[in-house]
């Protein structure tokens, strides 16, 4: 499972031009599913994003969670984050898991997520979406599952 984590001031997702999720002071996540990922893989990412310590406190370190800010997350899917690049000049995406195997571990994470108290606000799987962020900072995160492994 493959995460792109930003920490945003607000963020939004549109689809046909209507405003479907938006959050604000927290994170963007896109969300990856690998067709090998496992509950496992969910728990490692959803932990992981429930406590990474991306949030300044009142000296400027990256001490707070989003959880400690009660912030929210906006959490999308996006299967081209398994895309493998390495032939040619046409991704493929063989590494990404099947709609219906990559929908189930999506809502396991958003579940396992508001477990923490976290409100989360998702896109529409399988849509065409227009995402807008105002990421702070920049501050952006990429995580892997498979990274636990090591």
């Amino acid at each position: 499972m493959r995460a792109v984590i930003q920490r945003v001031n607000r963020a939004k997702v549109e689809v046909n031009g209507d405003t479907f999720s938006q959050i604000d002071k927290g994170l963007c996540i896109l969300l990856g599913v690998h067709r090998e990922d496992s509950q496992e893989d969910a728990k490692y990412i959803s932990e992981k994003i429930s406590n990474l310590r991306i949030f300044s406190d009142s000296s400027g370190k990256f001490n707070l969670s989003v959880k400690d800010i009660k912030g929210e997350i906006l959490l999308v899917s996006q299967f081209t984050l398994l895309a493998n690049c390495s032939r040619g000049r046409r991704p493929d995406f063989l590494d990404a898991a099947p709609p219906e195997t990559a929908k189930e571990m999506f809502d396991l994470v958003s579940s396992l997520i508001q477990k923490e108290g976290i409100k989360v606000s998702t896109g529409v799987f399988q849509a065409h979406m227009m995402v807008s962020i105002e990421n702070d900072g920049p501050v952006t995160i990429i995580l892997d599952s498979r990274e636990k492994k090591r």
